[in-house]
Formats: C-alpha cells, structure tokens, sequence
C-alpha cells in the first residue's frame, strides 16, 4: 500500500511528534508507525534477557539499552525502537531530542504475531545497512526458540537457532553465553489444543 505523499512528515515533523506526545513511532520514508503496548510474555522475555545480558556486556565496555532507545539508520533516513540494543565502546547519538543511537552492534526483537513479518525481513534489512551492526537475534514468546544472526567478516550472515529451555547461544560479539532457561524465567507458553 502507498502513503499518500501529503501525509508524508519530514524528519523534523516526526521528532517534533515524537516531543509532544508520550507515544512512540517509528519513522520510515515519511511514515510514521505508532508503537502499542507489549505482552506479559514480552516484558518478561525483555526484563530477563537485560538482566542477564548486564554483566557480560558491561564486562566488555558495552552498554544495554531497552525499547525506550530509538535506532537511526542514517543510510535509509529510518528510525526504529529495538526490544534491546547493545552498543559496545562508546556509543554515538544523534544531537536530535530525543536522541537516537547510530552504533548498535547487537539488537534483539521479541517476535509477536503483530510483528514477526516485519522483524523478520524488513526491519533485519534495513539494519543490515548499519555498518556497526554484527547480530540480530529474534525471539519468540509463544514457544522457546532463539534465532541468530551473526554477521561474517566478508559480509555475509550466518543463522543458527535453539529451540529448548537447556540450550543456549554464544554472542561472539558480546562474548558471553545467553541460557533460555533464563531468558524465559516466568515465561508461559500458550498451551496446544489436543485434537480429538
């Protein structure tokens, strides 16, 4: 579907939005895209993967930051909310306020059926321009299941995924393991229905 081309905003319209309100939109090509409100399942997965991702990350210099922090991709004119992002050395933002990071390394999406489709391919796309980015991880909160994306050194990506509560994952990036058994800490699964 096109957007009409009148009801475009320039960059400056959307962060003028993004001051007034408490909502927060995500920018891409002139449209703008109200956030909604997560899950229990979500806030859980979120709240258990920054814990668990803390000293790790600080261990290493690296700072975690939640779905509050606005990624720019400067390439594309894009601004987008990441579940959990982490930017290693010193990260860099935009004099705009808000601010928006520009050197995420790793960024994480917790899947829901609103916006798996999109966190998939057209979000892991456009972070794919960044030139800083080295891991995208997708997470599912319906069933235990990890998806990883590391990028290689000659540009390319390589995928790996887990899919029970004892398995983990390495991020070389952030040189630490990551266990779903804590990642999805007070996590319920929607139940199967028996066919009779």
């Amino acid at each position: 579907m096109a957007a009409d081309p009148k009801s475009l905003l320039t960059v400056q319209e959307y962060l003028d939005l993004e001051r007034r309100t408490e909502t927060k939109y995500e920018y891409v090509a002139g449209t703008v895209v109200a956030m909604v409100g997560a899950s229990p399942s979500h806030n859980r997965i979120q709240t258990n993967l920054m814990v668990n991702l803390y000293p790790g990350v600080d261990a290493r210099g690296c700072e975690i930051f939640g779905s509050d922090m606005k990624v720019r991709i400067e390439r594309l004119n894009i601004y987008t909310y990441p579940d959990v992002t982490v930017a290693c050395g010193i990260p860099e933002f935009t004099d705009e306020k808000p601010a928006a990071l520009l050197n995420p390394q790793v960024i994480f999406e917790i899947l829901s059926p609103a916006t798996e489709t999109y966190d998939r391919a057209g979000k892991f796309a456009r972070y794919r321009r960044i030139p800083s980015f080295r891991e995208y991880v997708l997470i599912s909160q319906d069933v235990p299941m990890v998806e990883h994306y590391v990028r290689q050194d000659n540009g390319t990506w390589v995928w790996s995924a887990v899919e029970e509560l004892g398995d983990s994952i390495i991020l070389p990036t952030l040189g630490c393991t990551l266990a779903l058994s804590k990642l999805y800490a007070r996590v319920t699964f929607p139940t199967e229905e028996s066919e009779c």
